[in-house]
């Protein structure tokens, strides 16, 4: 009899405990995204190269806590699919290292995450492939996008708009705090977005729009900054640009324009993705840019290939999610 009793309080044990495990997940996930390009750079000779396009692996984790309160957590590590090696050098955790609290008030996230202002912005239209590789956009003026030591606000949605904040800590080094602010309002198929970035004398602003018509996707966003060395923008002064990116689908394929401007520069991108599944796309792009239009204000950056300068690729690629 005692014998009985102990195994049925454990099978109750069990059943109560069985709903809590179900409550927690962790997921193993990751990107593979390779072309075989070539290129030609500020005159040079024409060159083949295989290269990475922001590829990626990551864990994700979410624990139901219950009473609506949720815990959650991203780690996320950049890797070139091309040789294997870091793409943040020394740091392995370089896109993605946060924890977050979040339940009907909103979610509270510490750690290290990409400026909510960007993904508001110049990523939400980059449509044929992520913002990544040789085609990315070179135009966006990053300004002081800070990604490390930082707290964030995120508010729920609320008849169709959302919002975030956040602020990085500079833990006493040069350049002070840096402040993020993005917002995003979704009303069917329209999609519109800002986002704001400044870090002492250094900001930049960006507002976006995408309209979605039976086949045909339009975006665009408009960004200014002003005295911030990233980007392609000078040291000192503001800086200009403006982007748009047109999509039309086609059963599994998709055709991409993209044109942009700026203060000294311009860049403009035709691709093509054919949809092998949801995971796995083959695709081909061509794109040139021209970072340096007026001969002023801007030097070689060979760590980001070389943006502030002439360039052109014919890239032909595949990316698998996974």
């Amino acid at each position: 009899m005692k014998k009985f009793t102990l195994s049925a309080l454990a099978l109750v044990a069990a059943a109560v405990a069985a709903p809590a495990f179900a409550q927690s997940s962790v997921t193993l996930y990751g990107r593979l995204n390779t072309t075989v390009e070539t290129q030609k750079e500020n005159g040079g000779a024409r060159k083949w190269v295989v290269a990475n396009n922001a590829s990626r692996l990551g864990f994700k984790g979410l624990e139901d806590i219950g009473g609506g309160l949720k815990a959650s957590f991203n780690l996320e590590h950049g890797f070139n699919s091309d040789t294997g090696v870091s793409t943040a050098g020394t740091t392995f955790w370089g896109r993605e290292a946060w924890v977050q609290l979040a339940g009907s008030f909103g979610a509270v996230r510490l750690g290290s995450f990409t400026p909510e202002s960007y993904f508001a912005t110049a990523d939400y239209i980059s449509m044929h492939n992520h913002d990544t590789g040789s085609s990315e956009d070179a135009l966006y003026a990053f300004g002081p996008l800070v990604k490390n030591n930082k707290v964030g606000y995120f508010t729920p949605t609320v008849g169709g708009f959302n919002a975030s904040m956040s602020v990085s800590v500079s833990e006493g080094a040069p350049g002070g705090r840096a402040y993020d602010f993005a917002g995003n309002y979704d009303s069917g198929p329209l999609h519109l977005g800002f986002g704001m970035a400044d870090q002492g004398s250094s900001t930049q602003w960006a507002v976006r729009g995408l309209y979605e018509l039976g086949a045909f996707t339009l975006g665009a966003y408009y960004n200014q900054g002003k005295n911030y060395t990233a980007g392609v923008a000078p040291v000192s002064g503001k800086y200009k640009a403006a982007r748009v990116a047109l999509m039309y689908s086609l059963g599994a394929s998709e055709f991409h324009f993209n044109l942009g401007r700026a203060s000294n520069g311009e860049q403009m991108t035709l691709g093509y993705n054919y949809n092998l599944s949801k995971r796995t796309k083959v695709y081909g792009y061509y794109t040139d840019r021209d970072l340096n239009r007026d001969n002023t204000g801007v030097t070689s950056n060979p760590a980001t290939f070389n943006k502030r300068g002439d360039f052109s690729a014919l890239a032909f690629g595949v990316r698998h999610n996974f």
